[in-house]
């Protein structure tokens, strides 16, 4: 129920280009990042050691997807986000951040799914406590600037025309607000 009532409420906001799909798809709701709060820094590294920090990938968008393997909706998804990371690799960045779950765990999971993005563990939840992610899955967008300008809540087709709709305007300089 609690569901149902943040999707309609979301899907009135009007605000964003893509607020009107959250009520049209009831997989998923789009939030805009509230920009009252700090936006927590990105200085983590993934299990193959690789370094990852907004500064490194400004130029390009970037995709933080908040996930864990007991999620069906975060394994249903998962292989749409790694086909448009391959896709788009040279515009569009995504880190797959697990919430809570042993190295062992995560192991299995991309061995079992063939998965290649970047996964960073976040060990005790203290990455998604300093993003607000409360439901899994949940995705950051962020700008080729290093804004983050939304937060997409449950599941969906990355790599296709609905997903398309999210991050496309991620590429796409943010115009100044009028005060």
């Amino acid at each position: 129920m609690r569901r149902r009532r943040l999707l309609g409420l979301f899907g009135v906001a009007g605000a964003a280009p893509w607020a009107g799909l959250a009520a049209a798809s009831p997989g998923f709701d789009v939030q805009d990042w509230n920009r009252q709060h700090a936006q927590p820094p990105v200085d983590w590294v993934d299990l193959q050691g690789g370094r990852w920090s907004l500064p490194s990938l400004k130029g390009r968008a970037v995709l933080l997807n908040f996930w864990a393997s007991w999620c069906e909706p975060c394994r249903t998804e998962m292989p749409a986000l790694q086909a448009l990371a391959d896709r788009e690799r040279e515009r569009l960045a995504v880190l797959a951040i697990n919430l809570k779950e042993t190295s062992e765990a995560i192991a299995r999971f991309v061995h079992n799914t063939g998965l290649s993005l970047p996964v960073v563990r976040d060990v005790q939840g203290d990455i998604a406590k300093a993003w607000g992610i409360r439901i899994y899955p949940s995705t950051v967008l962020i700008d080729t600037e290093g804004r983050a300008r939304s937060v997409v809540r449950g599941a969906l087709d990355w790599a296709g025309p609905e997903g398309e709709r999210l991050w496309q305007p991620l590429l796409q300089p943010q115009r100044a607000r009028k005060r």
